[in-house]
């Protein structure tokens, strides 16, 4: 009996953008990234408000693609700021929307990501929607949890569709099963996640969001404590400006007046004292961050995977690999493909390999 292809629609909304790709199980047919101006978006109060604005922005890209959706078998959204939840393939519920819309951990516009996907499946006969290891996968062992005061507790916010991805890539390069390795995963992006990968789960792992770890092109990380509570009450600056420092103008923008990796790469090429200092400095950071993840995992790794949009900058790479390379075996994954990693996920509950998880 002949296997019919399926046919799998990917959406990824960003805050200016929404990612859209069409897969022919893992072959790639189809891909746009629609851009969303400033005006496009400034009478929307709330991030649910762009639903039905996104929705037939969508719509009209695959029609004039002369992609014919009534052929599609699942629709994959980019998962979103839902209660923290073990890692897996989800299949969109009315809970879930629920929890999308008004955003239980905050309005972001991956929340647009699973109702969008179950809206557009709806329409359609036999058609199921999923989303896919959203930032709030939360696998976490106790101890990791407890920070220093009852007061705050460290949460799991961090890129695990990509780390997710590359571990399980990696694991099957080596003829191996990502549940049976140890591994150290480092996504450097806008933000930057240090995770320690045991067995299959996320024991471990810097929150990349707006907390701690290694400051990034846009974020400051971990800051010195005492000096952050002195700025909070000096009066020089509102809550909502020591937040932008810390997400937004942190990291290159505060030091460096950009968030481009590539324009702080270039500036270290031509001899730029100061972006070679900061470049330097925020590969230490990264550094120390996978020497405690090894620590976590008691020394034994089988390798700490680099993967992102800055893992292309080789002498980045460089300055981390001779810090920790005495740990485990340092691999380079460049860049970040997140439609095939939602892709591939909505594939391995279509033919079977795994079962869609419930959102409770």
């Amino acid at each position: 009996m002949e296997v019919r292809n399926k046919l799998i629609l990917a959406i990824n909304p960003g805050s200016t953008s929404t990612k859209i790709a069409i897969y022919q199980n893992n072959k790639l047919m189809f891909i746009k990234n629609i851009k969303h101006s400033e005006d496009d978006l400034k009478d929307f109060q709330n991030i649910s408000d762009q639903f039905q604005f996104r929705k037939d922005i969508i719509l009209k890209e695959l029609k004039e693609a002369d992609i014919n959706i009534e052929e599609i078998d699942a629709v994959v959204g980019r998962g979103g700021l839902l209660k923290p939840i073990p890692s897996g393939v989800y299949e969109v519920n009315e809970k879930m929307l629920e929890d999308l819309k008004v955003g239980v951990l905050g309005q972001h516009a991956s929340n647009l990501g699973g109702m969008i996907a179950n809206d557009i499946a709806k329409s359609l006969s036999n058609t199921r929607a999923f989303i896919a290891d959203p930032v709030v996968v939360d696998e976490l062992q106790d101890v990791a949890r407890v920070s220093g005061h009852p007061e705050f507790e460290r949460i799991s916010i961090f890129h695990a569709l990509n780390h997710k991805a590359i571990a399980r890539t990696h694991a099957r390069s080596v003829g191996a099963r990502y549940e049976d390795m140890n591994l150290i995963v480092v996504h450097l992006g806008g933000g930057i996640s240090v995770g320690a990968h045991k067995k299959g789960k996320v024991i471990d792992v810097n929150q990349a969001l707006d907390g701690d770890g290694p400051f990034s092109p846009e974020r400051s990380g971990s800051l010195p404590v005492g000096e952050l509570v002195k700025l909070c009450f000096s009066g020089k600056y509102t809550q909502k400006e020591i937040k932008k420092m810390i997400v937004g103008k942190g990291g290159f923008v505060a030091y460096l007046g950009t968030n481009n990796a590539y324009e702080v790469e270039m500036r270290v090429k031509e001899g730029d004292k100061k972006a070679i200092l900061i470049h330097r400095a925020m590969a230490y950071q990264v550094a120390k961050e996978i020497g405690a993840m090894g620590a976590v995992l008691k020394g034994k790794v089988h390798a700490i995977l680099i993967t992102g949009g800055i893992a292309y900058d080789q002498d980045f790479v460089s300055n981390i690999t001779e810090m920790v390379e005495h740990i485990a075996p340092v691999i380079t994954y460049p860049g970040e493909d997140e439609m095939k990693a939602l892709a591939s996920n909505g594939l391995m509950v279509l033919e079977g390999e795994v079962k869609a998880m419930e959102y409770v």
